[in-house]
């Protein structure tokens, strides 16, 4: 199986401006993400409105995501649940699709972590896909040490891959590339906030859901190839977009959203409720930064 790496966005789950599911602009945001450049997919993430999808709903987007995707590159599926049997029919669900991977996050608002490492083990031992352990307390409400991320990685021989949204995700990369004794693949996210860093830190790329993917994927590409300075100046270039776009409390996947539907890519910005309505002055201000950087 081909290793994850690199630009693996966070996409979206369109919906028609009545809030039905939009299959048809799935299909041209794949050839939006692909065009950018992306080397994989990440689906029903948090940005992706997963929590808001009805069962059959997820099985649509999920199979529509991996047929239009047609093989090209591989696609990382969201399987997280706040509980364990429901996420071990959504990874056996995204196995048998033919997902590359599962992203798993910990049950919202386990505190007891060795209930977290059970939760994860009982998933990734459910399938034969490897598992992306994706640390996120903000929407969690679960903290998980590096150190016990070290732990999960290095005895559940399933997760082999670890994305990071926690603030700073620096020296949790650090910690975990250095401590981790088996062969991890990190990503971070946020936005892309800290890409550049993240990346001189040893991640292997990222998994987020800025509106201009091909702006990570020159940054990373750049790095990869050894130009350091070419990327970093490339990266700061794009970072006021990045900054702004990631005002989550303001607008979230509402914002991203707006940009998709501007470049054409999906039909309609509209967002489930209770998403955070965006206003004029933001989009005014969105429009003013995009074309600031040439966007």
């Amino acid at each position: 199986m081909t290793a994850l790496q690199g630009v693996l966005p966070i996409t979206l789950t369109p919906f028609t401006d009545d809030g039905d599911v939009d299959e048809g602009s799935i299909d041209t945001l794949v050839e939006d993400y692909l065009d950018a450049g992306a080397h994989g997919l990440t689906i029903l993430g948090i940005m992706g409105e997963a929590a808001k999808l009805l069962d059959d709903e997820r099985e649509r987007v999920l199979r529509r995501y991996i047929d239009a995707t047609a093989g090209r590159v591989p696609v990382v599926a969201g399987v997280s649940a706040r509980a364990t049997r429901m996420a071990l029919e959504y990874a056996r669900r995204a196995e048998d699709a033919g997902a590359a991977a599962v992203m798993l996050a910990p049950p919202d608002n386990a505190k007891n972590l060795d209930l977290v490492f059970e939760h994860f083990r009982r998933v990734a031992d459910a399938v034969s896909v490897p598992v992306v352990v994706q640390d996120e307390p903000v929407n969690t409400g679960v903290t998980m040490p590096a150190p016990f991320l070290v732990r999960l990685l290095d005895e559940i021989e399933g997760c082999r891959y670890l994305k990071l949204e926690e603030t700073p995700t620096l020296p949790k990369i650090s910690v975990v590339r250095h401590r981790a004794t088996s062969q991890v693949g990190i990503f971070g996210g946020l936005g892309g906030l800290y890409l550049y860093e993240e990346l001189l830190r040893g991640a292997d790329g990222i998994m987020t859901g800025f509106g201009f993917p091909q702006v990570l994927v020159g940054t990373y590409e750049r790095f990869v190839a050894g130009q350091r300075k070419e990327a970093q100046e490339y990266f700061f270039r794009y970072l006021p977009l990045i900054r702004y776009e990631a005002q989550l409390g303001v607008g979230g996947v509402t914002i991203r959203k707006q940009v998709f539907a501007r470049r054409g890519s999906i039909s309609s910005p509209h967002a489930r409720f209770p998403a955070p309505p965006v206003d004029e002055l933001t989009l005014a201000e969105l429009d003013d930064l995009i074309a600031a950087v040439g966007l």
